[in-house]
């Protein structure tokens, strides 16, 4: 399978993590606990697939870019969180880089 594949599906799960944290009223609730923590192990076991093939410093950034701009946006439209020219310039500049650093590395 490809490794950028596996890469950005690792991101989705780092999103699903995170947004669960939110669920687990610090890890007080079962099932979101649950949900959470199995978002996490496949995150992570899918992260280190990918970084068999590509480098570790690209592999690990654009995890957490992937992360990021998704849980900020869902952040956004879940829980009315703030949109701001700002916020929304510097969520771009995160993808810009995850782009240039698909470039940079094929």
């Amino acid at each position: 399978m490809n490794p950028w594949l596996i890469l950005i599906i690792a991101g989705l799960f780092e999103i699903g993590w995170a947004m669960g944290l939110k669920y687990t009223e610090g890890f007080t609730r079962l099932w979101p606990s649950v949900g959470t923590l199995a978002a996490m192990i496949i995150s992570m076991g899918l992260l280190g697939l990918a970084m068999r093939a590509l480098p570790v410093g690209t592999a690990y950034a654009v995890w957490v870019g992937v992360g990021a701009v998704g849980t900020a946006i869902l952040g956004i439209v879940l829980f009315g969180e703030a949109t701001t020219v700002w916020r929304l310039l510097s969520l771009g500049l995160i993808v810009a880089g995850v782009i240039g650093l698909k470039l940079a590395t094929g």
